[in-house]
């Protein structure tokens, strides 16, 4: 049976970056080699992936976020189409729709290949934050991101979003709801569960056995770091004797360290003590807004974890208040502190909330997605080919056929 061939771009597969790239390899993992064939084309990232063939793109480092590029297909296309024409693939994945992504989509385009991608970083989000003292810019470039996004997804074939609030909002921008499918994202269950709990983890961390509350992200301003720091103070102000565990790092980092001086920051951690931190914390706080799914918030539930987050972005979708977990206006820091406080000091409200959180993660399964992801892909395949093959054949008859056809 010839194998399928997946042309596969993303500005960066540097491995445990973020979610989006997590997720990535999640699916990486998870090819089988008798059925598909994959070509990794991209910017930042390993010099091999599995055995799989690569193509390098050169790539741009971003001044605003440490750790982030952008590939420029532009000073390589021409061995690019090279290495394309070679591989010769039956279908394209698009992870983000950049310099790379608009490449990979134009060469569909003229091929008359499908697209598959799936969406991965709101980054309309980031726009109040990266322009807050220009603000006479943020609505004209709000309106270009939102033009771009029906520009380009519009062009995919089936295009996968995490929420349906994600999906509403991409609706709003004018992507056809007929191209997108919800597709969420998995947890791994054996890793985060409520048996790592050990309190003397946190104990060694804050010297203390007070409640603890952890943020878990990036360190950038997009993830209403602002608001954080504003929870953080009123908690000192009313003296509640609580911990503020931070654990991740960022752009922000030095910032959030100087304006929260007695919470405890570690750093980037590996995932087997984020999932001890979690499993042995009281508290999940995540205000974030900017988010287009949250892996971070069912990490945190899948642990045992309470969470209360930001009424906003796709992190909301996760929660449905007052069951699993409490949603708070995104920029409201007393209603958040009303919320902790509440979990804190109400056992019986904290245990619901865990056990209505491990029963909602329980159905995130890395295989049940993949699955439907490879399904997808395989189902798109013999689509286009038919095509193709249809648009050959009618090429060949002759002007007379075609009218009575037409």
């Amino acid at each position: 049976m010839k194998k399928i061939k997946v042309a596969f771009f993303a500005d960066i597969l540097t491995e445990n970056l973020d979610g989006a790239v997590r997720t990535m390899y999640q699916l990486i993992s998870r090819i089988d080699t008798t059925v598909f064939d994959y070509l990794f084309i991209y910017g930042a990232g390993p010099d091999t992936i599995n055995t799989f063939d690569t193509f390098r793109v050169p790539f741009i480092k971003l001044p605003v976020n440490k750790g982030y590029s952008l590939a420029t297909p532009g000073v390589a296309s021409s061995k690019l189409k090279e290495k394309l024409q070679y591989f010769a693939p039956d279908i394209v994945h698009i992870a983000t729709p950049a310099f790379l992504g608009n490449f990979a989509l134009q060469y569909a385009n003229k091929t008359g290949l499908p697209v598959i991608s799936i969406y991965h970083t709101h980054f309309i989000s980031y726009v109040d934050y990266y322009l807050k003292y220009l603000p006479f810019f943020i609505k004209p470039v709000k309106r270009g991101i939102s033009t771009g996004h029906k520009k380009f997804y519009n062009r995919c074939t089936k295009v996968y979003v995490p929420s349906t609030s994600i999906k509403a909002e991409l609706a709003g921008m004018g992507v056809s709801s007929t191209k997108m499918q919800i597709w969420k994202r998995g947890v791994d269950t054996t890793l985060f569960n409520p048996l790592n709990r050990d309190k003397r983890v946190l104990e060694r961390l804050t010297g203390n056995t007070h409640p603890t509350i952890i943020f878990a992200s990036r360190l950038v301003w997009e993830k209403n770091l602002e608001t954080l720091i504003e929870i953080y103070n009123q908690v000192q102000t009313q003296n509640l004797p609580v911990n503020f565990l931070i654990t991740g790092d960022g752009s922000a980092r030095k910032a959030c360290e100087a304006r929260m001086k007695k919470a405890v920051f570690t750093g980037r951690v590996d995932h087997h003590y984020l999932a001890s931190l979690y499993a042995s914390a009281d508290v999940f706080l995540f205000p974030s807004v900017s988010e287009t799914y949250g892996n971070v918030v069912v990490e945190a539930m899948a642990s045992g974890l309470p969470c209360v987050v930001a009424d906003g972005g796709g992190s909301k979708d996760f929660i449905d208040h007052g069951v699993n977990g409490f949603k708070c206006s995104p920029y409201n820091a007393a209603d958040y502190i009303e919320k902790i406080t509440a979990i804190i000091n109400n056992r019986t409200l904290a245990h619901q909330f865990i056990t209505a959180g491990l029963k909602y993660t329980q159905q995130l399964s890395w295989d049940t997605l993949a699955d439907t992801y490879f399904e997808d892909v395989k189902s798109l395949v013999p689509i286009n080919l038919q095509l193709q093959a249809k648009a050959k054949y009618t090429a060949t008859l002759p002007l007379s056929a075609l009218r009575q056809s037409g």
